[in-house]
């Protein structure tokens, strides 16, 4: 319960009515392509993010960009190693040149809880795989820990197992400072979070630096695939009941995912949704738009500058949510050594 409150009594300190979010920003996907194609090859199966573009929205004021990447092209033969030296060098420089500018980074294996395609089942062998990432990026204050993107029709205790698993490993890699990220089962979804991940309140961190990551479409089955939003207000309504089960259970969450087509009623959709996380910034830290990276073309939700459709559309309903020009490194500062 300790960061819940302390890093209340932060947003108080520096939230106005709006760019009250500690964080925002956007996934930056890339890496994770080509998933039907391994190792693959560089810049035919898959793509790095541009940290060009990157530097252009962290000028603009977000603050935060989720990395995604393969664990199969990271750890080839097995999840306890060893590494791909050149995919993870490429990491790496990804990850720091995201830190330099002084944003966080994210990084995300993107594999669904699963490995060449089967379901992540050892503990032990999750917890090796994160004790290579923990400890190459220890001393990095930027960096977050994403267990992994979207869990999903896997048995439940075996989630939270899988990300006790990670936090433990973490820990005791000697990444301690930096924060994690937790994901839960169905694909991580907001509006299924109470039924279905209720038992992640159980998950312990050391640090006591967690924060629940959770993701939201708005179209009818919530995938993200469709450009039609359910209607102007269904962003709100889809996150009113695991922002009360953050704060009942006293937890702190962000919006990992979200997005919105060009149309009007997801605009409003949208402008609704980040409108609702801010009224509750107190348990909202908040939100990723999905998503950018030099590939997306003509993608709906592509916020790749400067061509990207919803960076052209978007931009002005989400600038006003960004922390502004507020040094990365606050908390940190806030906190002390």
């Amino acid at each position: 319960m300790r960061s819940f409150v302390f890093l209340s009594s932060v947003l108080a300190l520096v939230a106005p009515s709006k760019g009250s979010f500690i964080w925002f920003g956007v996934n930056e996907a890339g890496a994770e392509f080509g998933q039907d194609t391994y190792p693959g090859e560089l810049g035919t199966h898959y793509i790095w993010p541009d940290l060009g573009t990157i530097a252009t929205l962290k000028n603009e004021g977000m603050n935060i960009f989720r990395v995604a990447f393969s664990m199969e092209r990271l750890v080839p033969d097995s999840l306890t190693g060893p590494v791909a030296t050149e995919y993870f060098d490429d990491l790496v420089e990804t990850v720091n040149g995201i830190t330099a500018l002084g944003a966080y980074a994210v990084i995300d294996p993107h594999n669904f809880g699963r490995y060449y395609g089967n379901v992540i089942t050892s503990t032990d062998d999750f917890a090796a795989f994160w004790t290579i990432i923990a400890t190459e990026f220890a001393s990095n204050d930027l960096v977050i820990f994403d267990t992994n993107n979207e869990y999903h029709t896997m048995d439940q205790t075996l989630v939270l197992n899988l990300n006790q698993a990670a936090i433990d490993a973490i820990r005791a890699s000697g990444a301690t400072s930096q924060y994690i990220f937790a994901e839960g089962n169905s694909w991580s979804g907001a509006w299924t979070w109470v039924d279905v991940n209720d038992n992640m309140k159980a998950l312990t961190d050391p640090s006591d630096k967690l924060i629940y990551e959770m993701h939201q479409y708005l179209d009818s089955d919530g995938s993200g695939t469709n450009p039609t939003c359910v209607s102007s207000t269904i962003g709100s309504e889809r996150v009113t009941a695991a922002t009360t089960w953050l704060r009942q259970n006293g937890k702190l969450g962000i919006l990992g995912e979200f997005a919105g087509a060009n149309n009007q009623v997801c605009k409003e959709a949208v402008a609704g949704l980040l409108e609702y996380l801010e009224e509750n910034s107190d348990v909202w830290l908040g939100a990723l738009w999905w998503a950018a990276g030099p590939w997306w073309g003509n993608y709906m939700f592509n916020l790749e500058p400067t061509q990207g459709i919803a960076y052209q559309e978007y931009m002005d309903i989400l600038e006003p949510y960004f922390p502004g020009n507020e040094d990365p490194a606050l908390l940190r500062r806030v906190q002390g050594p």
